[in-house]
Parts: structure tokens; C-alpha cells; sequence
């Protein structure tokens, strides 16, 4: 189902640590003291898949400064360095709150109702030094999610690009991350999440669609509706300042994809490999569907265009690549682009200002994977949750279950969010003044300039 599936809400004592000060595992241990390594058995450590959890953790990280080369090749050069800024400082910001009371909050046991989580274990990882969960080390567990927990705020900052306080967005995101990301991470992807549980199994989420992309993309919106546009927009032409940069985070993020898709599987074996198969075709089928639609319309191949169809591919699997097959991963990547291109027409016609098309691409194309994936699912699946629900499972019933987990993601970050914009605004300051948004972020703000020129 999801990234968390294999991390127990709460420590049970002594049952989830080691016990004794030798390794449990050795050829010596087993051949001397069977009975021993039979008890210890279960705090083993499976170094394929911990290894393999080792390096999904940094290709989700390495995420981050692509998200950063991506955003900041998009906007003028003025705004640049200001730009990765904001995906940088929430490698800092997130990274911290994850360790104090993130992974406590998302994963813990559900508290206040089933709201939230909480597990005093968790916080600031002080219980998990010894504990080993399926075979990982749960240190390795936390830094994962903790990666999940960094990207997703950072998403957002693409709407907001070039006219936003750098110190009124660090405490939009602190906010946002509690007050979204958290509780909708604990709902769906926690062991006793409310929503991880409705249906026969669960909202059917692998690695973030609702809890990463679509939270972040309608958040993305009301926050760049509550700023509005950017001076001058969008009668203003406003080139991006280096196509090369946004190729080459691109690149980095189709990359760190498969660390982000086929690691949420939390194991190392046939439904890791699904998961990144899956990964792979549909972000190639939706590159090559916004090739082919450039193709028709402006009869060229645009860069951007081509990188565009890349995330399209990759955000509308990211939900269903433990459940689809490469029939389905083709059809949903070539049907994201589609759809997404013409999310981003509407945007035009509606005049609304999401700098970097956050709501076009991660909300509407991770939205149409977390609802279409109901007809691609694979038959083994499908026959799981008929067994769980006592009668055949239909991609219609399955249907219902993302439409609920669609609706309850959407009400949550689109209030929530609104609420935060304004605390954000009254205290601190969000929308950037006038003669600041002129000179740009990188002067204003930072004192620095990405290339050692200015422009206005």
C-alpha cells in the first residue's frame, strides 16, 4: 500500500529491541545457539533490502536539489538563487521538525480521534536507536519518510515563485507541515489511519499522489490565488532564465523517481521491480505523449515541453505503481500529459498566476492517478480485496474509496491552507512589496546575484 506499511505505530518494550550484545545473525550464532538466533531471528537485519532502503533514501533527497535546478532554470534571473532557496531551506527547516516531532506525529499511534499520531518513541527519535522493523533499521525507516516530509512543502513554492518573503515562507511550510502534511500523512499511510483502512485495503496510494502531489498542488493553488499575480503578469513576458539548469533537474528527478516509487514498497524484491518498471514507462509515455502533442500544435519539440511531459509521466504513477501493469503505466503517463497540457490552457484563459504550474502538473496529474489507477489494477490485487471484503471487489468500488481520499485531501489542504496564508501575512509578512518583487529575490533578499548580472 504505502511507504509506512512496514513501520509499527508504537514500540512494544524490550520485543522491539535487541537483546543481546553479539550479533544474532552470525554462522557461529546459528550453528552454537539455534535456539538463540530463533528468538533473535526477528531483529535481523536484512541487508539487501536495508541497503536498498540505504539508497532510496538518497535518491529521494537528490530530489531536492532537482526540484531546486528545475524551479530555478523556470524563472528570471533575478529571482534564481531566492527560487532554489526555497527548496533548499526545506532540507533545513523539514529536516529538523521531522526529527522533533514529524515522525512522531505521522506514524505514531492515532490520538485526539484518529486526527493525528503520537508515539513518545518517536520523538526526537529517542526510542528507535535499537529497533529493527522487517528486517531495517527503523533509523533508516524515519530518514525515508523524513525525505517525503522535505519535498512536498518545497513543491508548493513553485506557485508562489518570485514574490513571497523568504522568512514568510519558511513559516508557511513549518505550518503547512504540521497542520497538512502530518495529519494527512497519518491518515492514509499509517497502520490505523482512517483512510489507510477504508474499503477492502485501504486508499490505494504508494508513494505519495494524494499525500505528496495533490496536497501540494491545490495548496500550490490557494496560496498563489490568496497572493494573486506577479507584477507585470501576464502581460509581461517572463523567459525562463536557463532551460540547461531546468533539463538537468529534470533529469535529477526522473532519477531520484524511481527511489521515490520503487523504495515505498519497503522491501527489495518482485513489488520493488514493479514499481520501478512501472516508473520508468510511464514517465517515458509522457514525454513522448507531449512530444507528440507539441508536434501537432506548434509542429517543434520544445525542451520544456519535453520535461513537462517527464513530471506529468512520473506524478500520475506515483500513486499506483504497486498496482498497475505496464499496459496501465502507459496508458496513465500518455493520459497525464493530455490532460495535464490542457490544465495549463486553462490556466491562461483563467489568469490565474501558478509561476511554475505546481496545480497543473502535480495536482491535476497525480489526481488523475489516483482515481484512474482503479482500472488498471492487477488481478492479484483485486482478488485480495475480495477476499477482504467478502465479495467481489470492482474497479467501481475501488473508485469509491479514491474519490473519498481525493475529497477528504483536497478539503483539508485547500482550508487549511487559506487559514495559513492569512496567519502567515498578519504576522510576519508573505506577499514581498513592490520595489522588492522589481529588484528581484536574489538582491532584496539575499544580497547575492545568480549570475553576477541584474535584470528587471
Amino acid at each position: 500500500m504505502g511507504p509506512p506499511n512496514q513501520i509499527n505505530p508504537e514500540h512494544q518494550g524490550d520485543t522491539m529491541r535487541h537483546r543481546f550484545i553479539f550479533t544474532p545473525c552470525t554462522t557461529l550464532g546459528l550453528v552454537l545457539f539455534p535456539t538463540l538466533a530463533l528468538a533473535a531471528d526477528s531483529q535481523c537485519v536484512d541487508s539487501g533490502t536495508t541497503a536498498w532502503m540505504l539508497i532510496s533514501t538518497a535518491l529521494v533527497l537528490l530530489m531536492v536539489p532537482g526540484l531546486a535546478m528545475f524551479y530555478g532554470g523556470l524563472v528570471r534571473s533575478k529571482n534564481v538563487l531566492g527560487t532554489m532557496m526555497h527548496s533548499y531551506v526545506s532540507m533545513a527547516v523539514i529536516g529538523v521538525l521531522w526529527v522533533v516531532c514529524g515522525f512522531s506525529l505521522t506514524f505514531g499511534k492515532s490520538i485526539l480521534g484518529g486526527v493525528i499520531g503520537w508515539n513518545p518513541d518517536y520523538f526526537m527519535l529517542k526510542g528507535i536507536d535499537e529497533t529493527i522493523t522487517n528486517g531495517v533499521p527503523e533509523y533508516v525507516l524515519a530518514m525515508f519518510q523524513g525525505k517525503f516530509a522535505i519535498i512536498t512543502p518545497a513543491l508548493i513554492s513553485g506557485a508562489l515563485a518570485e514574490r513571497i518573503y523568504f522568512r514568510g515562507y519558511v513559516l508557511f511550510i513549518v505550518l503547512w507541515f504540521l497542520v497538512v502534511y502530518s495529519p494527512l500523512c497519518h491518515w492514509i499511510w499509517a497502520p490505523d489511519g482512517w483512510l489507510f483502512n477504508a474499503g477492502a485495503n485501504g486508499v490505494i496510494d504508494l508513494a505519495g499522489g494524494l499525500v505528496i502531489h495533490v496536497s501540494a498542488g491545490v495548496s500550490a493553488l490557494v496560496a498563489a490565488l490568496f497572493l494573486g499575480p506577479r507584477q507585470g503578469y501576464p502581460k509581461t513576458a517572463m523567459h525562463p532564465n536557463n532551460l540547461v539548469m531546468t533539463m538537468m533537474g529534470a533529469g535529477l528527478l526522473w532519477v531520484g523517481w524511481f527511489g521515490f516509487n520503487a523504495g515505498s514498497t519497503m522491501q527489495s524484491g518482485l513489488e520493488t521491480a514493479r514499481a520501478l518498471t512501472m516508473t520508468q514507462i510511464s514517465a517515458a509515455s509522457g514525454a513522448l505523449t507531449w512530444l507528440l502533442i507539441e508536434a501537432i500544435v506548434f509542429r517543434k519539440a520544445t525542451s520544456l515541453g519535453f520535461v513537462s511531459g517527464i513530471l506529468a509521466g512520473l506524478v500520475v504513477i506515483t500513486p499506483a505503481a504497486g498496482v498497475v501493469q505496464p499496459m496501465g503505466a502507459l496508458a496513465l503517463g500518455a493520459a497525464s500529459s493530455i490532460v495535464c497540457y490542457f490544465a495549463l490552457i486553462m490556466k491562461m484563459r483563467l489568469g490565474y498566476d501558478d509561476s511554475l504550474d505546481c496545480f497543473g502538473i502535480h495536482g491535476v496529474g497525480s489526481g488523475l492517478g489516483v482515481l484512474l489507477l482503479s482500472f488498471f489494477i492487477r488481478d492479484s490485487w483485486m482478488a485480495k480485496a475480495s477476499e477482504a471484503a467478502g465479495r467481489t471487489w470492482t474497479a467501481f468500488d475501488q473508485l469509491q474509496v479514491q474519490l473519498l481520499g481525493m475529497g477528504v485531501t483536497i478539503a483539508l489542504a485547500a482550508s487549511a491552507t487559506l487559514l495559513i496564508c492569512v496567519i502567515v501575512e498578519k504576522t510576519v509578512g508573505f506577499r514581498l512589496d513592490q520595489q522588492s518583487e522589481f529588484d528581484g529575490l536574489d538582491k532584496s533578499l539575499h544580497g547575492e546575484s545568480g549570475y553576477g548580472i541584474a535584470e528587471h
